[in-house]
């Protein structure tokens, strides 16, 4: 069970792998609604959310019980949309991703920039928390991270970690990176890259000697790298494909998709970047990127695709959900119809 939804004019539902479970036939009325989503909110905060008419937050019951929560008001009254977040802090290892060691191998290096890229609900928050929570065992850094909001407390272990929620701690991610600039930082993880502003300083950071790991809403690297470069403005372009191809690290694109034991597996892309790869990037032909990967294999690069092939071949996936998840017709012909 992932998420819990309280909506006005709805029943309350969750959502169990990825499927609606109601929890009763009782419809939402527009006063409950508001009520139910507002009573454990602290005075600014209720002020906020019936002013914006949308809040995002961190709800912490206990130790145990944590959420990330949207607020929203719709056509039928306000809503709320509760996400269940684990109390454990995700080791790497136990994610389910391809080639573990290649992605510890990407943060091993002081510098460059590490994107983890998915759909929306593919998991990009715990992957990224797992990430952080690896440097922090493994290093003597300093860790600032910026999030929308923070989900997963991370304790310092070897590094110091400071956690910075955007909305309480800080105006926005790009006002928070360049402030974190100032704040010997050794590495920066940031909860998403979507604007101008945060990918240039992002990408900036990560070219003078800090580690920069973002996030993107993309479902594979070229599309990750695209969107990435063409947030520029045309007069940009040629600097900012060569910034990148010096600074990028590795692009992780995964997707979380239905088991046939009704439970849930990953699938994941692996771009590591070397000479073929920066030669790519940096003369804007991502379009060849596939083929880097086809032969990077030895150096623990992947395709989702045969990713997702090793999943299905596995009988962990079914035919149905391979096909939808898999694009290349020399591929697709190995699944039945």
């Amino acid at each position: 069970m992932s998420d819990l939804h309280l909506c006005a004019g709805a029943r309350p539902f969750v959502r169990q792998q990825r499927a609606l479970a109601f929890l009763s036939e009782h419809i939402i009325s527009e006063e409950e609604a508001l009520r139910l989503n507002t009573v454990l909110l602290a005075k600014h905060q209720k002020d906020e959310y019936l002013s914006r008419k949308d809040y995002d937050f961190a709800l912490a019951l206990d130790e145990s019980h944590r959420y990330r929560v949207n607020l929203m008001f719709q056509k039928d009254g306000a809503s709320g949309c509760y996400r269940m977040v684990s109390a454990e802090v995700p080791e790497i290892d136990g994610l389910g991703l391809k080639n573990v060691d290649t992605i510890k191998k990407l943060l091993s290096y002081h510098n460059g920039l590490m994107l983890v890229t998915g759909p929306v609900g593919a998991g990009k928050t715990t992957t990224l928390a797992a990430l952080v929570n690896e440097l922090n065992k493994a290093r003597k850094d300093h860790i600032i991270t910026v999030e929308d909001p923070v989900e997963i407390v991370q304790e310092s272990i070897g590094c110091n970690v400071t956690q910075r929620q955007v909305g309480s701690h800080t105006r926005s991610f790009s006002s928070a990176l360049k402030g974190a600039l100032r704040e010997d930082p050794d590495i920066m993880a940031i909860g998403e890259l979507r604007d101008l502003e945060t990918i240039e300083m992002a990408i900036s950071a990560s070219e003078t000697g800090h580690l920069v790991i973002g996030t993107m809403h993309t479902s594979d690297a070229s599309t990750t790298l695209n969107r990435l470069l063409d947030v520029f403005p045309p007069a940009q372009q040629t600097q900012i494909r060569s910034s990148v191809a010096e600074s990028l690290r590795g692009v992780l694109c995964q997707r979380i998709l239905p088991s046939v034991d009704g439970g849930l597996v990953l699938a994941c892309e692996i771009l590591t970047s070397n000479p073929a790869a920066a030669a790519l990037i940096r003369e804007g032909k991502m379009q060849g990127l596939r083929n880097v990967m086809e032969t990077g294999i030895k150096d623990g690069m992947c395709l989702m695709e045969n990713s997702v092939m090793e999943l299905y071949k596995a009988g962990k996936i079914t035919a149905e959900v391979a096909r939808q998840n898999v694009t290349t017709k020399g591929v697709l012909a190995q699944i039945p119809a």
